[in-house]
């Protein structure tokens, strides 16, 4: 083979050209049944092992929250244990950091989880004793078409996924976890707060630029109403929702939210 420079123009830019194709498509390689927006938006962190094995040490995903994981994950919980109603917890998705193991060591129920990375499943059951991962019950499911049956659940924690899908994805996730949760269940979402104009964070455009660069669907997030499609959700599944609380924090960048399900009439 002739060395570089004896190499026609055009056949090294042809070289070039296969060379970017290939590593702008280096998401399909995790493909698998899995759907696109994940693996072509967000393959480098979930489904990368060692994206996976690098975004899950606390020291990193709490740099990722500006130094919020821990007060995030503090009130996450005590909206999952404390005086919630009896019966099935799920968890919605696997989170990076200690929230499954907490979870699972403030109660003494079964703990359900899904998602539809398997990796994300190995990855959360590596971190819990023997005795906690006898009472942990994962699957691979994927959030927009649960395999639970209707009303399943008392509990439903939603930990910073729904920023990640598109709207339609969104919408349907949010329509099944109202479909798997009873009348009288809690619906426990942490996420972004609404949009930030005034927000530190947003005025730094070059910031606010790399946020929505690295998380596409975070715009769209901003811009919902999330009580007003939660309810419109509901109404679907024949249910109501209301709200019960909600905590922010870093000046209302993030927030938790706590909803309660019921039956029209109620």
């Amino acid at each position: 083979m002739p060395p570089e420079g004896d190499v026609p123009a055009p056949a090294r830019q042809r070289n070039n050209k296969s060379q970017g194709r290939a590593l702008a498509g280096i998401w399909r390689r995790y493909t698998d049944g899995l759907p696109e927006y994940l693996v072509r938006h967000y393959w480098w962190a979930y489904l990368w092992r060692v994206g996976v094995w690098f975004f899950d040490h606390q020291p990193i995903i709490n740099a990722i929250l500006f130094g919020q994981y821990r007060t995030l994950c503090r009130q996450a919980l005590q909206a999952c244990t404390n005086g919630r109603p009896e019966g099935r917890l799920l968890q919605l998705t696997c989170v990076y950091g200690g929230l499954t193991p907490a979870l699972l060591k403030t109660s003494q129920d079964d703990l359900y989880l899904m998602d539809v990375a398997e990796i994300q499943l190995a990855t959360a059951r590596r971190k819990l004793s023997d005795a906690e991962g006898r009472r942990l019950l994962a699957a691979r499911m994927n959030a927009e078409r649960l395999a639970y049956r209707d009303d399943a659940f008392a509990t439903i924690l939603v930990f910073f996924l729904l920023h990640e899908l598109p709207p339609d994805a969104r919408e349907r996730t949010l329509c099944e976890a109202l479909r798997v949760l009873r009348p009288g269940g809690r619906l426990v979402i942490t996420e972004y707060g609404a949009c930030p104009r005034r927000h530190l964070l947003w005025r730094l455009w070059p910031l606010r630029i790399l946020l929505l660069w690295l998380e596409p669907f975070l715009g769209s997030f901003w811009r919902m109403d999330l009580p007003a499609t939660l309810a419109a959700c509901a109404q679907r599944q024949g249910k109501t929702i209301r709200p019960l609380e909600a905590f922010h924090c870093f000046s209302a960048f993030y927030r938790v939210c706590v909803f309660e399900v019921g039956t029209p009439g109620q």
